[in-house]
């Protein structure tokens, strides 16, 4: 079992920017944040796989920057120009299987999340 503690969460205005973490217990190949905004379902924003190679859902790109430090299994979202749309509930995800993408089905752990709120 891989336990997932997210931090970093907060209130800001919008135009802001955030750097959320998520310390896991264990080291995992694929690392992923996702969103759920309130009333929607939880989407993908940024993943990090075995091989280093990082993806990121359109509404993050040239905005968030996703990075990981193995040393520490952490995993950081440095969250820059936020929006509104941007609020809501930011969950780290893991799983250790080959194939990694941004549908939160593929994940095995779960952090209890860090709530966002950007206001304008």
């Amino acid at each position: 079992q891989v336990h997932l503690v997210e931090s970093g969460g907060g209130s800001v205005q919008a135009g802001g920017s955030l750097r959320l973490s998520c310390v896991a217990s264990q080291y995992t190949h694929n690392m992923a944040w996702f969103h759920q905004a309130p009333g929607k379902e939880r989407e993908g924003v940024a993943l990090i796989d075995r091989a280093d190679a990082i993806t990121y859902a359109d509404s993050a790109k040239g905005r968030f920057t996703l990075s990981r430090d193995i040393a520490k299994n952490t995993l950081y979202l440095q969250m820059n120009r936020l929006k509104s749309e941007d609020t809501g509930m930011y969950y780290c995800a893991a799983h250790n299987a080959i194939h990694a993408g941004l549908d939160r089905i593929q994940y095995d752990y779960w952090g209890q999340g860090t709530q966002v709120t950007v206001s304008s």
